[in-house]
Formats: structure tokens, C-alpha cells, sequence
């Protein structure tokens, strides 16, 4: 099978393919950001996997991937890995504080068991700021990051008027007013030093390993009040309804979930792989693999999905300036009930996507 491989800039990837489809010049096969996924389909750009995709590849696919690629009933995606969010930390300054080390899920701190720890924690610290979210990171990173907060707590992206919501949101808030956050303007607050703990995903491992060795944990989100939650999705595969041999090209999908592919490509990204089989063998991700907490959350439920609805770029892009005028101070409840009212206007100027 001959492929022909176009790369196109992550920052402008979704305008491109837009442009595209409206061109009539989609490729046969297209690797997206997970959550763009239902405004394709809604728009008609892809097609259903269906019987095109193995049944073993099928049943073999981590079941928060096959979700993420379902839509109204029917598969068109798959990935060959998945992502996961946690709070890296430092052993010995948490010990020094009496924190307990949660590294499952159903141990995480609660809020109040959270909040006091960071209090004790910037009792000892210089500056007093000892959490990173990795507010230097722009763009998804601020759904991905905290749309699990919500979820935690009982709300979610298409309802932010919900009191649960504000409730949640409001701690942010006061964590970043109490002066215990690290702006991280130079992307190495936890590598450091100065903060005890980083919000942040799978990729930081070897940054972070590779400094602090031995005094690293690996720490599940706080429970805001549900159970904790981590982010979830990544960028994967569908077929689209331009392609002229789906069959051709689902072979190409088949091939990509071997084990031997997957566990190439995450070799490389360090993500977690995207099939059972493969998880099994990654040195990581397996039973007793430093980054086991990660791969657990996707294959026990702990994650939060974004939500499977066509109006997802718009919703994204409501909730980042919902989350930056938070941190700034802004209205918790006002900012949320007007990001709200915007995110149902959009469904309405649409006709709820139907």
C-alpha cells in the first residue's frame, strides 16, 4: 500500500481541514484531535468504521479511545494511544508535611484534605507557591486540564451555570488569589524546585523523572466531590467519506493498532498505549509500571471525556476564556452563567446540531 503523508501546523490543523472539506480535497484517511471528531461527522466528513475495522482490533482498543470515537451509535475513529492527567509531586515534601500518598483513583485527597496540604506546604515554602497548573500552556490545555474539575465535582462543559460548577471553580480561584500557584512563566517550576506539586499530563514523566529520580510520586487529581477525574482523548484516525477504497484504507487503520505499532509510537510519545494487549507489555503502563495510575484511570472509568457534541470547538473556546478570567479574578458566577447562555446560543443558531 502507497501513502502519500501530509503534515500541516498543529495551531492551524482544524481551519485547514476545513478548509478542505469545503474544497472538496479531503485525503482518504485524516488524524485529528479527538473532540473535533462530532463536528466532522455532523458535517459529513467522515465515514463509519463499521465492519471496515478488524474485530479483534475492535475489541482490543482501550475502551476510552473506542468512546471517544463513537458518535450517535456508531464507530469512526480509533487511536493508537490515549493520555492521562495526575499530579506529579515530590515525596519527601510531602512526607515532610504528613500528606498521605494517594496512588489510586478511589484514594484521592479530598478538597479539604487537598487545601491542607497546600497551606502546609507554603508554610514551608519561601514564596508560599507551591502548585503548578501549567498556566503557561495555552489553547486546549485549559479544557483538557479542568474541565475534569468539573466533571469531579458534578458538573460538566455544556451545563456551567450548574452550582457544582461555580462551587469548583471558585477554588481555583481562591488558589490562585491565596498566592499558592506558581505562574510557571518559564516551564520549570516543578523541575526546580519551587513548587511540591505540578498539575499536569503524561508527557512531563521523563522531564521530571530524569530530575527528581526516586522522590517522585504520582499523585490521582483531588476529588471535588464525585471522585476524582482525569483529562482524557488524543489525537486518532478516521476514514473519510471522500475516500475512494475504505477498505484500502481501513487496512492501514488495522495495521496501526498492532501491538508492535502501538508500542512504537508511544515508545516515541510517551502517551499511553491505545490498545489492552499493548498496555500489557509497555514497560509504563502495565501492572507495577511507574506510570500505571495513568493507563488505570482509562481502563477503570476515572477520566472525563469531552463532550461528544458538534458544537465542541465552539464550547472549548467559551470555557478558555471562562477558565483565564477566572484565575484573574474575575465574577466566578457571572463568567460561568455568561459562558453558559453563549454555549446554548450556539446550539440554538444551529439547530442543536440535529
Amino acid at each position: 500500500m502507497g501513502l502519500k503523508l501530509t503534515f500541516l501546523p498543529e495551531g492551524s490543523y482544524n481551519s485547514q481541514v476545513q478548509a478542505a472539506a469545503l474544497a472538496g480535497q479531503l485525503p482518504d484517511i485524516l488524524e485529528f484531535d479527538g473532540p473535533l471528531l462530532y463536528r466532522y461527522v455532523w458535517q459529513g466528513c467522515l465515514r463509519p468504521l463499521g465492519r471496515l475495522l478488524n474485530d479483534s482490533a475492535r475489541t482490543n482498543l482501550l475502551p476510552s479511545l473506542e468512546r471517544q470515537g463513537t458518535f450517535r451509535g456508531r464507530l469512526y475513529s480509533v487511536g493508537v494511544f490515549d493520555s492521562g492527567l495526575a499530579l506529579y509531586g515530590r515525596k519527601s515534601l510531602l512526607e515532610s508535611v504528613g500528606a498521605r500518598l494517594p496512588s489510586r483513583p478511589e484514594e484521592a485527597w479530598t478538597i479539604a484534605q487537598f487545601e491542607r496540604i497546600l497551606k502546609d506546604l507554603a508554610r514551608a515554602d519561601e514564596d508560599g507557591q507551591v502548585l503548578d497548573l501549567k498556566l503557561n500552556y495555552q489553547g486546549e490545555w485549559l479544557t483538557y486540564a479542568f474541565s475534569p474539575v468539573l466533571v469531579s465535582a458534578g458538573a460538566d462543559l455544556r451545563h456551567l451555570d450548574r452550582p457544582e460548577a461555580a462551587r469548583a471553580l471558585t477554588l481555583l480561584q481562591e488558589w490562585s488569589e491565596h498566592g499558592l500557584i506558581d505562574p510557571n512563566l518559564d516551564d520549570a517550576a516543578f523541575v526546580e524546585g519551587r513548587v511540591a506539586l505540578s498539575w499536569v499530563g503524561h508527557w512531563e514523566y521523563p522531564r521530571y523523572a530524569e530530575r527528581w529520580g526516586g522522590d517522585l510520586c504520582l499523585i490521582p487529581l483531588p476529588n471535588f466531590g464525585i471522585g476524582s477525574r482525569s483529562g482524557q482523548g488524543s489525537w486518532n484516525w478516521a476514514i473519510t467519506s471522500r475516500c475512494g477504497s475504505p477498505r484500502r484504507a481501513a487496512e492501514f487503520l488495522n495495521f496501526l493498532l498492532e501491538d508492535a505499532q502501538v508500542l512504537e509510537m508511544t515508545a516515541g510519545n510517551g502517551a499511553v498505549p491505545g490498545t489492552l494487549s499493548a498496555i500489557a507489555k509497555s514497560p509504563l503502563y502495565q501492572k507495577g509500571g511507574p506510570l500505571r495510575l495513568f493507563s488505570q484511570q482509562l481502563l477503570e472509568g476515572w477520566c472525563a471525556p469531552r463532550p461528544a457534541t458538534p458544537a465542541y470547538p465552539f464550547v472549548t473556546s467559551v470555557f478558555q476564556q471562562a477558565v483565564r478570567d477566572i484565575v484573574h479574578g474575575a465574577p466566578v458566577k457571572k463568567v460561568l452563567q455568561s459562558a453558559a447562555q453563549d454555549i446554548r446560543q450556539d446550539e440554538l443558531d444551529n439547530e442543536d446540531y440535529r
